[in-house]
């Protein structure tokens, strides 16, 4: 008997189809939510932070395994995907690992129990997101991807470090988690910026260009990165800090030379990721300088945080959704571009001016918090239609 396959009807709700959707929808709105409460606490000194955590602690610790872990789970439950043409989590299981996400950032607000409750569901969300990456990859035995994984089951235990710490079971517990942490986004934005970025300049610009990589120079920075994190987590040794700082910034300095075309910056979604790569090469030179300059440490840790990490991966979370909403990526909203330059003025908002004047420190921080809240809840306005409908090519996904 002849078979006539039936087309399948297109869902009219799409949040839980693919990782990107959910996570990207929260990370948008919660890049909004957490630093107005931290601007509330701190600018204007309304105490909203939980008690369990010092301020800073707060805002740093929901910075990275709030919202940028978001970002980080979205992506690779999508991408892995396509590395691997195994599907990862959808419908029911990818609602439940946004629950154990959202459930961890309320719940540490809670008293008595709170900061315990927090800190199982977010060791299930990272548990969760674990699994849901090294299922495919292990069904297709990619073995390649194996530095991804080792990367997300490392900030499983950071971040249990940073719980035992605030718990009291574990003396350097909060520094190490945190620290600890943020090291291994770094690690991880460079291992992904070096697969993704070249082919999106070469195939983006209107000239002809082909980005150069170099293997000598990608062996160094992946060792190098581990050694000056471990440094930096677990020693005091700042002169051994300040030369690796300086070796790596010169390292990443080179391949932004490699990777360079005028064409860039006529491209707001390739724009964004180098400028982006370009504040993480100026927060070694930083780091450097807090050394051997006098400068804070802190001015350091925020080109990584807010102008590497935030450019980064809002660039990157623009550019995914609307390749896998079957938009055009190559024809981007227009408005990303203003976007775009407001989260950069506010990045130099965060690290140049208060080199230039501390004077008037509170008044720049401020700024850039005020800069940030806008470019998320510009990206909220223009992504969360997308993500939350079904793709406009009528595929599932």
């Amino acid at each position: 008997m002849l078979k006539i396959d039936t087309a399948r009807p297109v869902p009219r709700f799409a949040l839980f189809q693919l990782g990107f959707r959910p996570f990207f929808f929260a990370a948008g709105l919660f890049g909004v939510i957490a630093v107005g409460l931290w601007m509330l606490d701190y600018v204007f000194h309304i105490p909203l932070h939980p008690r369990a955590l010092p301020p800073t602690i707060w805002h740093a610790h929901q910075m990275l395994y709030g919202y940028t872990l978001a970002v980080v789970a979205g992506f690779l439950l999508t991408a892995v995907g396509n590395w691997t043409g195994v599907t990862s989590f959808k419908g029911l299981p990818l609602g439940l690992l946004l629950l154990l996400w959202l459930t961890a950032r309320v719940a540490i607000y809670l008293p008595d129990q709170g900061i315990r409750i927090a800190a199982l569901a977010d060791g299930l969300f990272l548990l969760g997101l674990f699994v849901g990456v090294v299922y495919p990859v292990f069904r297709t035995r990619q073995w390649k991807q194996v530095g991804i994984l080792s990367k997300i089951a490392l900030l499983l235990i950071s971040n249990g470090l940073f719980y035992a710490g605030a718990l009291g079971t574990l003396e350097h517990g909060m520094h190490w988690g945190l620290y600890g942490g943020l090291y291994l986004v770094l690690s991880l934005v460079f291992m992904m910026a070096r697969r993704v970025m070249p082919f999106f300049i070469e195939r983006g610009v209107e000239e002809q260009f082909q980005p150069r990589n170099r293997r000598w120079l990608d062996m160094a920075s992946l060792f190098l990165v581990l050694a000056w994190a471990v440094l930096e987590v677990f020693t005091q040794y700042l002169q051994a800090i300040a030369w690796l700082s300086l070796i790596l910034f010169c390292l990443h300095a080179l391949r932004l030379y490699d990777w360079h075309t005028p064409g860039i910056w006529r491209r707001p979604l390739l724009w964004s990721l180098y400028l982006g790569y370009g504040l993480l090469v100026a927060g070694f030179a930083l780091r450097t300088l807090s050394v051997w300059g006098g400068v804070s440490p802190l001015i350091a840790l925020h080109a990584f945080a807010y102008g590497g990490i935030g450019m980064i991966t809002l660039g990157m979370m623009s550019r995914v959704a609307l390749g896998h909403t079957g938009r055009d990526v190559f024809a981007p909203p227009t408005s990303l571009g203003p976007i775009f330059a407001l989260l950069a003025a506010g990045a130099l908002c965060r690290v140049l001016l208060p080199l230039l004047d501390m004077g008037h420190y509170l008044w720049w921080i401020a700024l850039s918090q005020l800069a940030w809240m806008g470019a998320f809840a510009g990206f909220s306005l223009i992504y969360i239609p997308m993500l939350s409908l079904p793709r406009v090519d009528g595929r599932p996904g």
